[in-house]
């Protein structure tokens, strides 16, 4: 079931994980975004899905060198008439899978646009793949790989192809951003704790140094969602 936004996530869950990471599903309407996150949440897909409406978001809990990562995986809706309520919710992200339709030009002529418009509202560098869905649409095709690479390369992305019919590289597209996440926190740990050997007196104690600003981010971003800030005009 999806996790809705106005309930309190229970306190046990709160306190197990290790690292808690808000990622952003980006893109226009229809490439595909709410099957991506069901079939990676939770192994569904639905030919029929209506269009998401505001903002929802599933967590999903993995395993990264024994440390417990919770990834908070906000779905924001790509219709026009939306972008202004679901700019809020870029804050604090540290993800983002930019999704385009591999059957659909207009799409991935999109992704400038979503990807100013994730830079503009971030408050940080974001790790960030683009996503090229529905690679099950072979006959149907407007963009090709070469294509999908290239952009990817001259922005600073990653990028990967996928499909939420079949499963394909579903699981990768967000395993390869949750792990750059961590691998980039983990440096920041590690430059964070040379620097308390080197000065005792430094005040720092490693990850709660580098993630306070995310915790505060992430306070208001869920206090924004309990006000209804997702579903209000």
């Amino acid at each position: 079931m999806m996790a809705n936004p106005d309930e309190e996530q229970p306190q046990t869950q709160q306190q197990t994980e290790d690292y808690l990471f808000k990622i952003v599903l980006i893109g226009d309407a229809a490439v595909g975004k709410s099957n991506l996150l069901a079939r990676f949440a939770r192994d569904e897909f639905h030919a029929n899905s209506k269009s998401t409406i505001g903002v929802e978001f599933q967590t999903q809990k993995m395993e990264i060198n024994n440390k417990e990562v919770k990834a908070q995986i906000w779905d924001t809706a790509g219709q026009e008439r939306f972008r202004a309520v679901t700019s809020a919710y870029y804050r604090g992200a540290v993800g983002a899978l930019l999704v385009y339709d591999i059957s659909r030009r207009l799409t991935f002529d999109s992704v400038g646009r979503w990807l100013n418009e994730l830079q503009t509202h971030s408050d940080m560098n974001v790790v960030t793949i683009l996503v090229g869905n529905k690679c099950d649409l072979k006959e149907g095709r407007e963009v090709t790989t070469a294509e999908g690479k290239a952009l990817a390369e001259a922005q600073g992305m990653f990028f990967i192809e996928t499909s939420a019919l079949d499963s394909s590289n579903v699981n990768a597209a967000f395993q390869k951003v949750v792990n750059e996440i961590y691998y980039i926190l983990s440096r920041k740990v590690m430059q964070s704790q040379e620097l308390k050997e080197k000065d005792p007196d430094w005040m720092g104690d490693g990850k709660t140094v580098v993630l306070q600003a995310e915790d505060e981010k992430q306070q208001e971003t869920e206090a924004i969602a309990k006000k209804g800030g997702c579903c209000s005009s």
